[in-house]
């Protein structure tokens, strides 16, 4: 078998004696002889991303399983996006980071990639960057954080944020309390202990066949993490050797298989615009549809954050993803690989409960069905998603007059305003936060609700968006509503007063106006983003529509991994 990187290192010409010579750094003449694979480590370590600082240390065990293996670990730096510093939105970049990325892997002499992701960004950008390439690929994802306490009661990193920060809001929490429990959230290294976006895209990895088995989940500064880092060194030189590609791994099948980990698991819908985007650099088929088709019926049988009470550590604990794929997996693809070449199915033999109060039985679920929710009607005709897992049941079915705002400094403009004429029933409706529009769809749709209506005691109301939100977030929250209004979208034409049709069992979003009447508004336009240079005018002019994944449209489909030209 020819090594892809043996094109840049075999010969006795000066090209391949520049690229053997710069990189004869500590490396034997050998790492360049004897059909030794080359295996880049995409590496998202990053001080500012601080849900990955720990990643180098993750590198190193691959790098060592790689050179057990017979192969020549290289690590390799890509773009890191930290959810919580990253302004305007690290959704804005992550097109960016899979795009250099891609570009990183098919320019350099590698036969193979182990992809070190944590948060929300990091693996997604990583899979789309390597279904694109499609060079033998394995993710370790970097876990999540133990849990810490305040009071004596567990934190949700995220969730808690929300819910504590409210009750401020509502004055039942006071400010000098909120403030102590910022030292006890974050525990250790590692990224969010809820089921937010950096929780459930590690899930979809294993889901889709990308990780080593088991490997999902398992916290940030468990030993056997390194453990199974060093595994996955191994894994990834039999790969290349197996010839066995992301293509191959995360087909149709694979895909479905992860709707169905999202429902059971209780994910995040940011996981929907995630697997769309990763979908369409494969040329999968895959639908908005398809997560209500496929995670309809599914139950909810994680007890977790935000839709719970528990946290990773103890889905780790209580028998980890495996556990729950063995109580759905009559409902799993049974031919779907992972990338151990073998199907996912198989890898679920002895998985056990051990704490039923985190994990459920079938037969017994935290809910029957816990699938995300796709939404239309005259408000979404693209589509809208829900999670009513998170959601309040008895707002799943609402009527309510909308009070719309036209971005996010609208909201902390008015929100809090005695003047604002809302109650509890009201609707409130954010636009402006689509891909174009913010630009980057930021995690804002949850809003805060108004001050006068928490010191009622209202926790949660309907609110509707083209924006996201947080997967540590929760409430009846209606996302990715598209067309969004940027893009000329209905909501670009609701007004105040008027009357939001809410009906979840029915999969409809409506505005109560007539056709023609909406049709006949002058589109809201204010706040939308127009930049005028560098990556945000380019994201802006091509990015897709949430139920497309909000891909760039020249990203769509597999590049492969040729280089054709040679540097020197």
């Amino acid at each position: 078998m020819e090594l892809r990187s043996s094109r840049w290192y075999s010969g006795n010409d000066r090209n391949s004696y520049i690229h053997r010579a710069w990189m004869r750094r500590g490396l034997p003449r050998e790492a360049f002889e004897g059909g030794k694979p080359h295996i880049a480590i995409a590496n998202t370590a990053s001080d500012l991303t601080p849900c990955n600082s720990h990643l180098n240390e993750v590198a190193q065990s691959v790098m060592n399983g790689v050179w057990e293996a017979g192969g020549v670990p290289l690590n390799l730096p890509v773009v890191s996006l930290g959810e919580t510093n990253v302004r305007p939105t690290a959704m804005l970049w992550r097109n960016l980071a899979a795009m250099a990325t891609e570009e990183m892997l098919r320019a350099n002499p590698i036969d193979g990639v182990v992809l070190l992701g944590g948060c929300d960004k990091t693996i997604p950008s990583l899979l789309m960057a390597a279904a694109s390439v499609d060079l033998p690929a394995l993710v370790v994802p970097g876990g999540p954080m133990l849990t810490g306490h305040f009071r004596g009661a567990p934190l949700g990193c995220g969730t808690d944020v929300w819910r504590l920060s409210e009750e401020v809001r509502a004055g039942t929490l006071s400010r000098e309390a909120f403030l102590q429990s910022e030292s006890s959230m974050i525990r250790s290294r590692g990224h969010c202990n809820t089921m937010g976006t950096a929780s459930t895209m590690a899930c979809m990895a294993e889901a889709l066949g990308m990780t080593l088995p088991g490997t999902a989940g398992t916290p940030a500064p468990d030993s056997r993490l390194l453990e199974r880092s060093h595994d996955s060194g191994r894994l990834a030189v039999d790969l290349v050797k197996a010839g066995r590609r992301p293509s191959q791994v995360m087909t149709r099948g694979s895909f479905l298989n992860a709707i169905v980990t999202l429902a059971a698991v209780g994910g995040s819908t940011n996981a929907v615009v995630h697997l769309l985007a990763i979908a369409g650099r494969l040329g999968v088929d895959l639908t908005l549809d398809d997560f209500d088709r496929t995670g309809a019926g599914v139950p909810l049988l994680v007890d977790l954050q935000p839709a719970g009470k528990h946290l990773m550590d103890d889905l780790f604990r209580a028998g980890g993803l495996a556990a729950v794929l063995k109580e759905v997996e009559d409902l799993l693809d049974p031919e779907a690989i992972a990338v151990t070449g073998r199907p996912l199915v198989e890898h679920l033999a002895g998985a056990e409960i051990w704490d039923e109060s985190v994990i459920r039985r079938r037969a017994d679920p935290l809910l029957p069905d816990a699938g995300i929710a796709v939404l239309r009607g005259n408000l979404a005709p693209g589509g809208a998603v829900i999670k009513p897992a998170a959601a309040s049941p008895e707002l799943l079915r609402h009527r309510g007059r909308a009070v719309v705002f036209d971005s996010v400094e609208d909201v902390y403009a008015r929100l809090d305003s005695p003047d604002l004429d809302v109650d509890e029933t009201s609707v409130l409706v954010l636009r402006g936060c689509g891909p174009k529009g913010y630009p980057g769809m930021p995690e804002v749709a949850n809003l805060p609700l108004p001050s006068k209506l928490l010191a009622k005691g209202v926790r949660d109301m309907v609110r509707v968006s083209d924006a996201r939100m947080s997967g540590t977030a929760y409430g009846t929250v209606v996302l990715h509503t598209a067309p969004e209004a940027a893009a000329g979208g209905p909501l670009a034409r609701v007004r105040t007063g008027d009357p939001i049709v809410l009906d979840v069992p029915a999969r409809r979003i409506d505005v109560d106006v007539p056709a023609a009447d909406l049709a006949a508004r002058e589109p809201v336009v204010n706040g939308h983003a127009r930049p005028a240079r560098g990556w945000e005018r380019l994201y802006v002019e091509h990015v897709t529509q949430a139920d497309r994944g909000a891909d760039l449209d020249f990203l769509i489909g597999s590049g492969g991994d040729h280089v054709g030209r040679e540097s020197h």
